[in-house]
């Protein structure tokens, strides 16, 4: 995942794993399992975790494809 300038703590807000799942339109589930396979950073705090907003729109962006359809027009 690509790094940016660091930002201070203080200006970072930070999702719990319903608001990532609702961000992402996918299941809390799946949330997890991207958190625990590396794939979305997340810090932990008590039981539950809490993602950097940017990590979300960063994964979003780099995972994004187009579909098929819009690639076959000339």
């Amino acid at each position: 995942m690509r790094r940016e300038a660091a930002r201070p703590l203080s200006e970072v807000v930070f999702l719990t794993v319903a608001e990532v799942a609702a961000v992402m339109r996918v299941s809390r589930m799946t949330v997890y399992r991207l958190v625990h396979s590396g794939h979305l950073p997340a810090i932990r705090v008590g039981r539950s975790f809490r993602v950097p907003e940017q990590a979300v729109h960063e994964y979003l962006r780099e995972n994004f494809t187009e579909s098929i359809e819009s690639t076959d027009r000339p």
